[in-house]
């Protein structure tokens, strides 16, 4: 017993000097509306350390100059994110972005989708920030939802559906 919690113990002072570098991507078909929407769910501080080298002056928790966050986000993710629906690549469009609690939303989508078969990713979201970066996908089509996650420096991922 007193093995077992003295292990519990270790992991946690482990886990507390080492942070999780994690990223969570949400993709999701909306049939009716003939789209695809993506949610990706960043922490707040590695965002901004990344974002932070491109320019200096962004500030996503206090920001000063909102449109200058929205441009850099957008920028940032469209070049990090690219995805292939049946072979065709198509334009993330940009919506925003929010802050909930330590981690940042941003959200865009692709239009013009009725379905799709296969999804193929490329990401390297954060990978220029921490080699331990992970990024995890949750898809989702006509109901069936498939997760992976993927670990630096592997960038991509195919779903079949």
């Amino acid at each position: 017993m007193a093995n077992s919690l003295y292990q519990w113990m270790i992991t946690g002072i482990i886990a507390l000097l080492h942070p999780f570098y994690v990223s969570v991507i949400e993709i999701q078909h909306n049939a009716t509306e003939k789209n695809v929407d993506i949610s990706v769910r960043i922490f707040t501080e590695d965002l901004e350390g990344t974002l932070k080298k491109i320019n200096n002056k962004v500030d996503l928790i206090h920001p000063n100059d909102q449109s200058l966050n929205n441009q850099l986000i957008n920028s940032y993710i469209t070049k990090k994110l690219q995805i292939k629906i049946d072979g065709k690549v198509y334009p993330l469009h940009y919506v925003g972005y929010e802050q909930q609690q330590e981690s940042i939303w941003a959200y865009f989508d692709m239009s013009n989708i009725t379905s799709f078969k296969k999804i193929d990713i490329d990401c390297s979201i954060l990978y220029d920030f921490e080699t331990n970066q992970i990024n995890i996908f949750h898809i989702k089509e006509k109901g069936i939802e498939k997760s992976y996650k993927l670990d630096y420096p592997k960038t991509s991922v195919s779903f079949d559906f």
